[in-house]
């Protein structure tokens, strides 16, 4: 049993004659002869015929993949994201020296054989039957690049990886029948271009260009002898001879292939001589890839943009396409990221919250009446350290964000309050709106109806907001109980209703719970989805779906159709113009005072949750629309009492006190220099309101006692607001006339409404 080793494999010989069959095969197929079947070389070359012929002719060549480049809606680039850092070049845009450096030290004769060098090959047997191995392939440049093309090809999966590297007979036979059908179809320049645009010369570098950047930080181009040496004889074993790692011995690679330049005539001895006198004068700038990269902190704009070509089926019908698509690269994103409000953003995030606080801070702005995402930036960088996170707190689940969004409080009652509008309520509607109270029961939903079994109940941020109160005050305030009993009296329908129609979807993806507790901002939402919502009341009732692209050019210099946003009427003008004016009410004298931009007219709603684990100010104006959350970015949350952000101490954190200045400042530098416009203003006053007595003076509306031979002043009266359940001590007597001086009817001495003290 000579002829095997002990492992079973084939003998020294066999191995020899079997890697001799297929070089005979492919110049006996060069040649255009037919291969004889006949004595032992012909017994060994047999089955490569049959597997030969058997192989496709076409190699099907896949799109190199290459950089892509985000810009931001100016054209500055915000980051370079590849999978593989290549840019392709044409062959006149590659200095001559590499042209002949890679022939030189990868296949001297490439200019004088075929698809295969025969020489070569006889050569390689040789020294294989000597080794007892494949260990000399002989390979051409045309077939290194068919090999390269496979593993361009496999992408990043290892298995397929290592099928198209294997020293195989089978591989070698796929390789030599494909290089043949290149040599005949591309010839020899556009064999070499692709090759040096392939071919992988270590440290992230794919392709020349991208070499000659990471080593010298310049263009293919421009190389000179001595750099262009020093790439080529990178090609053999990209690890082995790295210059920055292994210098010594990627300076004796050099200086072989410098050697072997002036062996076939490419330079002379003496330029050969001079060359390798020389350093290797590296200059290397190392690989910025991705989205960790993206300049004034849009690490996480630039991540949406990654998500959005992943999930939107306009690039790709499956996810597998979509895929490919993302990582084949070679695009330029132009995105709707305006810089100087992306600065803006940054620069009040940074002011207010800091990086190693126990809590964090998320900030969206768009642009109302378009969808355009303007700015989106976080206290938490995009990073793998220490206080970085790679989830995105502005976006939902789906799109890299936090797994439930973030209950967002108060700020869902303007939603409410429009569905009520919508549904026939007035501006001025009152309610009893104790400072606590049983939630309403029973309560319809859009699947039936809700009835409070558990006793659940509901009370105000103090103790002092008692009702009856009007929306107005309400908003101003953020009323609880009065929400409470606006969304108990038209349904929990209507309101999830409203809720779609202005894109306000969990963050999850779940359906919104039919329940009364929801105008409370019961559900997790994500700062994106509330800054867009809040839009749709500054574009007088017009939801538009939000975009971050405004233009793609594929790798072929092609315009890429992008999705466009989606634009559709939510609530009647008039309903979000009343919404407009009693927003503006909260920050020019209710809970958000403090957020209130000086310079333009501004609309805006605070939002604390319970136990102050997250806390909100979303707010717009005319061209503008913002959120802010605050809040720990874990799934627990942070209590928000007793606590430093930003180096500012808080006994309790509100929306307006954090969230509040965080949004102003960002929207300022945002919209400097900008137009100003007004909103729509809507007249909200009751004709029948009626100020609470202060227990103390009446006002010019309170109905006096008669004094002397005057006639006494109107009873007290039945309940003005019959649909408001109010209690027996505030409903004064009924009404009378007092005569004389006598108190009036059957009403109180004080005459009028009693309210408490």
């Amino acid at each position: 049993m000579g002829n095997t080793r002990s492992s079973g494999g084939l003998s020294t010989a066999q191995q020899a004659a079997k890697f001799l069959g297929v070089s005979a095969l492919a110049g006996a197929v060069m040649a255009g002869l037919a291969l004889p079947a006949v004595g032992a070389l012909g017994l060994a070359a047999k089955g490569t015929v049959e597997e030969f012929d058997g192989i496709p002719a076409n190699l099907k060549t896949p799109p190199l993949s290459q950089r892509t480049t985000i810009l931001d809606a100016e054209g500055g680039e915000i980051a370079k994201v590849y999978s593989r850092d290549r840019t392709i070049v044409k062959l006149n845009d590659i200095s001559p020296y590499m042209r002949q450096a890679i022939v030189a030290i990868e296949d001297a004769r490439f200019y004088e054989h075929g698809a295969v060098d025969l020489k070569g090959v006889l050569r390689a047997v040789n020294t294989n039957a000597q080794d007892g191995g494949v260990s000399q392939g002989a390979s051409t440049l045309t077939q290194q690049y068919v090999k390269n093309v496979f593993v361009e090809e496999a992408g990043d999966d290892k298995e397929k990886v290592a099928q198209a590297t294997r020293q195989s007979i089978g591989r070698k036979i796929k390789e030599l029948k494909y290089a043949i059908k290149v040599e005949k179809e591309l010839g020899k320049k556009r064999i070499l271009e692709n090759y040096l645009n392939i071919t992988f010369f270590g440290q992230q570098a794919y392709g020349i260009e991208a070499a000659a950047q990471r080593y010298f930080s310049k263009s293919a181009k421009d190389l000179k002898l001595e750099q262009a040496a020093l790439l080529a004889g990178l090609v053999q074993s990209p690890s082995r001879y790295d210059p920055v790692s292994a210098p010594k011995s990627a300076k004796e690679r050099r200086d072989t292939v410098l050697q072997r330049m002036a062996q076939v005539k490419d330079i002379t001895p003496a330029q050969a001589a001079a060359a390798q006198k020389k350093p290797l004068g590296l200059k290397v700038s190392m690989p910025r890839s991705g989205c960790i990269t993206a300049v004034q902190g849009a690490g996480f704009f630039c991540d949406y943009v990654r998500e959005t070509l992943l999930n939107d089926p306009a690039f790709g019908k499956t996810a597998e396409a979509r895929a490919k698509r993302w990582t084949q690269g070679g695009l330029t994103i132009r995105t709707t990221l305006d810089p100087k409000a992306q600065k803006s953003v940054q620069k009040s995030i940074k002011a207010h919250v800091y990086q190693s606080d126990p809590v964090a801070t998320a900030v969206t702005l768009v642009e109302p009446g378009t969808g355009k995402v303007l700015g989106m930036g976080q206290s938490r960088p995009y990073g793998f350290g220490e206080n970085e996170t790679q989830i995105n707190l502005s976006a939902d689940k789906s799109m890299g964000g936090s797994n439930y969004g973030f209950q967002v409080g108060s700020t869902f009652k303007p939603i409410t309050a429009a569905a009520a509008i919508e549904q026939g309520k007035k501006p001025y509607q009152r309610y009893s709106s104790p400072y606590k109270m049983a939630y309403p029961s029973p309560v319809t939903t859009c699947k039936g109806t809700w009835t409070n079994d558990e006793g659940a109940t509901v009370e105000n941020e103090n103790e002092k907001e008692v009702g009856p109160y009007g929306m107005r005050d309400a908003t101003a305030k953020s009323v609880n109980t009065y929400f409470v009993q606006l969304i108990s009296d038209i349904g929990v329908c209507p309101v999830t209703q409203m809720a779609d129609k202005m894109g306000v979807k969990r963050a999850d993806g779940e359906e919104h719970n039919q329940v009364p507790s929801l105008t409370l901002g019961s559900e997790g939402f994500s700062p994106l989805t509330m800054a867009n919502a809040y839009a749709t009341f500054a574009n007088r009732g017009v939801y538009c779906s939000p975009v971050f692209i405004e233009s793609i050019t594929g790798p072929d210099h092609k315009e890429v159709k992008v999705p466009q946003s989606k634009c559709s009427r939510a609530m009647s003008a008039k309903t979000a113009d009343t919404i407009n004016t009693l927003l503006r009410g909260v920050v020019e004298d209710g809970t958000g005072k403090q957020a209130g931009l000086q310079s333009r007219p501004s609309a805006g709603k605070t939002g604390t949750t319970d136990e102050r684990r997250a806390a909100w100010f979303v707010g717009y104006t005319p061209n503008l629309a913002g959120a802010v959350w605050v809040g720990g970015p874990g799934a627990k949350g942070v209590k928000m009492e007793n606590i430093t952000i930003g180096g500012v101490p808080h006994d309790k954190v509100y929306g307006a006190d954090t969230p509040g200045p965080i949004w102003k400042d960002a929207m300022s530098g945002a919209l400097e220099g900008k137009p100003a416009p007004n909103f729509v203003k809507v007249p909200i006053k009751d004709p029948n309101e009626r100020k609470p007595h202060d227990g103390k003076k009446p006002d010019d509306r309170d109905h006096k006692p008669g004094r002397g031979n005057d006639d006494g002043g109107n009873g007290g009266e039945d309940n003005p607001w019959p649909d408001i359940s109010l209690p027996p001590d505030l409903i004064g007597g009924g009404n009378g006339n007092g005569g004389n001086g006598g108190n009036g009817g059957n009403g109180n001495a004080d005459g009028g409404w009693h309210w408490p003290r």
